[in-house]
């Protein structure tokens, strides 16, 4: 019976159920649920909805139907302590007169760390932590890589062939999945993310939209990778900015007419200093994209904009789609590495490899 629940574990795994809810809505704040329980009886439920909105446990307390004082409330993060959007949470538990708390995970947040904690403790109020810890971290990586580091969570997505190709020879890309179905796991991931990031070229080969269509939730900020500013000013990912905003991150040497031309459109230019080849340094554009409290961001092409991400080490998660076709020539998804030795390869562990339809799914995480 080594799987057997306790009690804080049956009621903590009821608020990351809720915390999902929040998913794609609650960035940069993290997913957060809770649970308050009295007599052994769930009494009330709540969850963070949306960013600037309750927090989840404010959430729960609304919707208490009867006293919850001496309640043990469950939260999958620690409360937090500070004004922000809204006001600090444990200073409504200990109005509300909660008689204990049991938390998922410690608040990474530089702010917190275990203040509340101690805050509730002074207070009298029963605390216990580390509570499916792992579930609750796996459930927040985003928001945690994004405060401890000041940069964006980074997934890299791309959809291929058996043979490794993203496009055809002569840049086609469109429909390289097999199952339409498969389209709304790209949706899905856009959903998921503060941001979606593409290089110029894939915006003069396809001209993508990059929002979101096939799922509900809101559209990501869109970034586009333009060292030299060669966007046309009729591409679509500068249309419908109440939509979807878009950013477009070139060099300093950029032509200051058309960024000025841009400024007009309403579209902002994020004027990054380049890197040794003279094109925008992606290390600094996420420092900024992370000081914008943007904490997620979906890479979504193409191949020379995968390499440079994988060459620096920026990527925390893979989600490769595999279409059972063979192209033979075409345009690699991956390019060169500068790698010769077989055992310098870089490592990768696979999370999840699942079936869609006829396309294969795999996600991917780096072996530190």
């Amino acid at each position: 019976m080594g799987n057997t629940l306790t009690t804080d574990e049956t009621f903590m795994r009821d608020a990351l159920k809720l915390a999902r809810r929040g998913l794609g809505f609650a960035s940069p704040n993290p997913m957060v649920g809770a649970v308050i329980v009295k007599d052994g009886r769930v009494i009330a439920c709540g969850y963070h909805k949306a960013y600037g909105k309750d927090h989840a446990e404010v959430d729960a307390f609304k919707h208490a139907q009867e006293d919850i004082a001496g309640a043990t409330l469950y939260v999958t993060l620690e409360p937090c302590r500070h004004f922000g959007k809204t006001p600090p949470c444990t200073n409504a538990i200990i109005a509300h007169k909660i008689g204990r708390v049991v938390i998922g995970m410690l608040d990474p947040d530089l702010k917190m760390r275990g203040e509340s904690v101690k805050l509730l403790q002074e207070n009298d109020i029963e605390t216990v932590t580390g509570v499916l810890e792992d579930e609750c971290q796996a459930l927040n990586e985003k928001y945690i890589k994004h405060r401890t580091t000041g940069i964006p969570y980074v997934t890299l997505k791309f959809a291929q062939t058996l043979d490794g190709r993203i496009a055809s020879t002569n840049g086609a890309s469109r429909w390289v999945v097999a199952s339409p179905d498969t389209l709304k796991i790209a949706h899905k991931l856009r959903a998921e993310n503060d941001a979606i990031l593409a290089g110029i070229n894939n915006v003069l080969l396809d001209d993508p939209e990059l929002t979101l269509r096939l799922v509900k939730g809101r559209s990501p900020t869109r970034i586009i990778l333009d060292s030299k500013l060669r966007i046309p000013f009729n591409a679509k990912v500068l249309v419908n900015q109440k939509t979807a905003r878009t950013l477009v991150a070139a060099t300093p040497a950029a032509p200051k007419d058309k960024i000025a031309k841009l400024k007009e459109m309403g579209i902002e230019v994020l004027l990054i200093p380049p890197d040794k080849e003279g094109k925008v340094d992606l290390q600094k554009l996420l420092k900024t994209m992370g000081e914008r409290e943007i904490s997620s961001v979906l890479v979504e092409g193409g191949g020379e904009v995968y390499t440079s991400f994988l060459k620096m080490g920026l990527v925390d998660k893979i989600v490769g789609i595999i279409a059972p076709k063979i192209l033979g020539k075409g345009r690699d998804t991956v390019r060169d590495l500068g790698i010769t030795d077989i055992n310098k390869a870089l490592p990768f562990a696979f999370e999840k490899v699942a079936r869609n339809g006829l396309d294969i799914v795999v996600e991917l995480k780096p072996k530190r």
